[in-house]
């Protein structure tokens, strides 16, 4: 029995790491540098996962899973099934069947998890629906995994699962409110109580749909959208689904992250590696400063949350009393009103933000001692560089919104910036934002890992 899995996330981890466990030949995919299970061939194409394989699990998260069927459906076999377990919805399942049925003779079934698994794993409860449920409830039922056979058509499963959707996931959103009002209100305990008291398995309930909706707010704000269209399609109002998703949404932030009103380290941190460009593509390239502000030199890069000043050209008083009170984790914005005939930062300013734990600084104005600031390794941005010092007489304003590259900047924003410029992500926005980037993210990922096969697969082609 071969098994390919398509998706090295969490759940695909799982999966992969259960068959393998149970004798089964397993080979998976990720685009992402995702390390496989012990047992488990890591595959580096698509087509190199599921070739030979008598099942293959889509799992890759609903975004993504039409165009990796397409992918995969030329290197299917026969009598390979082809399973999509993303939580769709029924219209994505029957297009996916479409894509399978029409470039391979594989069968195809719509496997819909009814269950948790990280705690069930490969015995997690199923519902399958399409041509090739009945098998998929054969394999899986000899996991010890119950499964109930729909035999219906693609999309039946999926339907089924948002059905229990609205339920758990409003439930879950329902614990997240309370419960952090009880916090803001001093009373979490005795919330978490009240609750605990009305829920099977108590506490343990409590908190595992608590930190469940954070740790998989991503997933599951797609999953709560999928719901609300479905709940649309069915004629009754989707006011309630919506909400569900909204929240969901807004908590969809790294796990242990609480605060959606502020830019924390740990946001800070999940931001680290992302590319402005990707960031840009995710917020319909709003927020992205104009390309006359650029990095004063090669690989300079800075995520933080912006200290916002606003000064008369050419002079930095402001700017000398922002850095004493700037915290660790700032990036210094500064409205320099576009001058570039005075520098306001220069590598004595750079040093003393530096000590405040300040970490770089963008410009609408100029800069200089360029050389130093690399050396130093602070990155700064600005339009221009001239060796001609600021004045010191003000005004000035810290701590207020501001205008800077054509965009408006609020104090405590996020700011990303490298060697392509910068963007402004409002706090608010910030986590809903980081979702939307990871996806473009690994979407790009997907596309170069196409290609590289698809020139690998051409006469004189390497593989």
């Amino acid at each position: 029995m071969k098994v390919g899995i398509l998706g090295l996330g969490e759940a695909g981890t799982l999966y992969a790491a259960g068959f393998a466990e149970h004798g089964w030949q397993v080979s998976g995919f990720d685009p992402a540098d995702i390390p496989a299970p012990p047992h488990v061939e890591r595959a580096t194409t698509v087509a190199e996962a599921v070739r030979g394989c008598d099942l293959v699990l889509g799992l890759t998260g609903a975004k993504a899973a039409l165009e990796v069927a397409r992918q995969a459906a030329p290197h299917l076999g026969a009598t390979t099934v082809y399973a999509d377990m993303n939580a769709g919805a029924p219209e994505l399942k029957r297009q996916i069947a479409e894509a399978v049925g029409a470039a391979s003779k594989a069968v195809f079934a719509d496997v819909s998890v009814l269950g948790s698994v990280p705690q069930h794993r490969h015995r997690t409860a199923l519902v399958a629906s399409g041509q090739g449920a009945s098998v998929i409830a054969d394999w899986f039922g000899s996991l010890g995994a119950p499964v109930e056979d729909l035999g219906a058509e693609p999309g039946a499963a999926s339907s089924r699962k948002l059905l229990r959707s609205l339920f758990m996931k409003g439930l879950g959103a329902i614990i997240v409110e309370a419960v952090d009002a009880g916090r803001a209100a001093g009373d979490e305990q005795w919330v978490r109580e009240q609750i605990a008291a009305e829920l099977a398995d108590g506490e343990q309930t409590v908190e595992r749909l608590y930190a469940g909706t954070y740790k998989h707010a991503e997933r599951r704000a797609r999953e709560a959208s999928a719901a609300a269209e479905l709940v649309r399609d069915l004629g009754l109002d989707t006011g309630l689904a919506r909400a569900i998703g909204d929240l969901h949404a807004l908590a969809g932030r790294p796990e242990g992250l609480k605060d959606t009103a502020r830019v924390t380290p740990e946001l800070i941190a999940a931001y680290e590696r992302l590319a402005t460009a990707n960031i840009g593509d995710a917020t319909e390239r709003l927020g992205l400063l104009d390309s006359g502000i650029s990095a004063l030199w090669p690989g300079a890069r800075a995520v933080g949350r912006a200290l916002t000043v606003w000064t008369r050209a050419g002079d930095n008083k402001a700017l000398q009393q922002a850095v004493r009170m700037a915290e660790p984790g700032d990036i210094m914005v500064v409205n320099g009103e576009g001058d570039t005939s005075r520098a306001l930062v220069g590598e004595l300013i750079a040093e003393r933000a530096r000590a405040r734990g300040v970490v770089g600084t963008v410009l609408d104005g100029a800069a200089r001692d360029v050389e130093v600031l690399r050396e130093m390794g602070f990155p700064v941005w600005a339009r221009a560089v001239t060796p001609a010092g600021p004045y010191k007489f003000g005004p000035g304003r810290i701590g207020v919104p501001i205008a800077v590259g054509g965009v408006v900047c609020r104090p405590g924003d996020l700011v990303v910036a490298d060697g392509d410029g910068v963007v402004v992500v409002p706090a608010g926005q910030a986590v809903t934002v980081l979702a939307a980037a990871r996806e473009v993210e690994a979407e790009e990922a997907r596309r170069r890992a196409s290609i590289r096969a698809a020139a690998a697969a051409m006469p004189g082609g390497t593989s």
